[in-house]
């Protein structure tokens, strides 16, 4: 009973801090995302631990984020998405380029090996969308063209992400198999077609008998059903999970209106997201401040993160105008679990240091912490010109 009443008041505070921090944030006219993720760094390990390891959290944040995405998903349709796809595609495919080049080189020139440097590499390359998604949530900007083109992209993104983390690892532990690369491809990209164009069709006929059902919110159910089931195919073909719900969102977007899914997934919104942000916060490390040459390096890999990520993903979407091209970078620069995870799977083979580990951690939060505010203000600074 002890430890299901500790539980109880730490989730209490993890909502109330996130709550409180979040409006303090807003009242100075910053993304709450940024008052929730400190409300982390507060409450977790470097601070007052009142997050511990408990396996319960991770959990909790995942979910978050799963409906976090599904509801972005739910106020994006399939079309709009096929329209930017060339624009997504390339974004996607220059902002994998450029930030692992700056990360494989700047890792080599400080006389690292080779396989560190790939993993320094492929830790940059992935995009957290759950950050920016939020960030435009907030704003009432999913809609927008520029938010259809960071959704996709960051689904393109994370198909090769996946395919640069299969290379890598094959390369650190020295069986590095093309044909298990190429199942790998056809895995992802067959999921992600097959439900675009079969899937989409199935939900469509089947919602209205669903409707017909007796239990109450019975299209509700039957969405977060399949947001939960995507988001598990979706994971255990080693794609994110958040992938599979923001699909899942996708393809009932049509029906959207018809059955007010978004107005009844808010409570659950409400809920749910805020524990994903001060999750994130606890697994800031600080410790890296009190050591001046690690620190260097993390701020050197931070910057390179960022550049890469306005470069490639800028570049890619200078066809929409240079200002909302300027969006797209900065709305592809957050990194996310996805790093963390490349990070812990080069620690867990011994292919990378500690030390470069905590780098990997530094510029995945760093990024996460510094784009919300900025990504704010150039929306603002757009619609205020417009």
């Amino acid at each position: 009973m002890e430890n299901i009443t500790q539980l109880l008041f730490i989730l209490f505070l993890i909502y109330a801090s996130a709550k409180l921090l979040g409006e303090l944030f807003e009242r100075f006219k910053q993304s709450a995302v940024i008052g929730e993720i400190l409300a982390g760094v507060i409450l977790g390990p470097q601070v007052l631990n009142l997050i511990g390891t408990s396996e319960i959290f991770p959990v909790l944040a995942e979910i978050g984020v799963i409906i976090l995405l599904f509801t972005v998903g739910l106020q994006t349709r399939t079309e709009e998405i096929m329209r930017v796809g060339s624009t997504s595609l390339l974004v996607a495919v220059l902002g994998v380029i450029f930030p692992f080049v700056f990360g494989y080189l700047y890792t080599l020139i400080i006389h690292h090996p080779t396989v560190e440097a790939m993993f320094i590499g492929a830790a940059m390359v992935a995009t957290s969308v759950g950050i920016t998604a939020r960030v435009f949530a907030d704003l009432g900007i999913v809609e927008t063209k520029v938010a259809r083109v960071i959704l996709g992209a960051a689904v393109i993104d994370d198909v090769i992400g996946l395919l640069v983390l299969a290379i890598v690892t094959g390369l650190g532990k020295g069986t590095l198999s093309f044909v298990k690369i190429g199942l790998i491809t056809l895995e992802a990209v067959g999921f992600i077609i097959f439900l675009i164009i079969i899937g989409r069709r199935v939900v469509h006929r089947m919602v209205p008998r669903v409707a017909s059902f007796r239990t109450k919110d019975a299209v509700l159910s039957a969405a977060i059903i399949l947001c939960l089931f995507l988001s598990a195919v979706s994971s255990y073909i080693d794609l994110a999970a958040i992938i599979g719900a923001f699909l899942a969102g996708m393809i009932l977007s049509g029906l959207n209106l018809e059955y007010n899914l978004s107005i009844k997934t808010e409570s659950l919104y409400n809920f749910l997201v805020p524990f994903f942000f001060v999750i994130l916060g606890s697994w800031i490390d600080l410790s890296i401040f009190s050591q001046p040459t690690l620190l260097w390096a993390a701020l050197v890999i931070t910057i390179f993160a960022i550049i890469g990520k306005l470069l490639g993903c800028g570049l890619g979407a200078l066809n929409l105008g240079k200002k909302e091209a300027l969006m797209v970078g900065f709305g592809m620069v957050p990194r996310g679990e996805v790093g963390m995870i490349i990070a812990s799977i080069g620690l867990s083979m011994k292919a990378i240091t500690s030390d470069l580990y905590t780098v990997i951690i530094f510029m995945v939060m760093a990024t996460t912490f510094i784009t919300p505010p900025i990504l704010r203000k150039l929306v603002k600074k757009v619609r205020s010109e417009t």
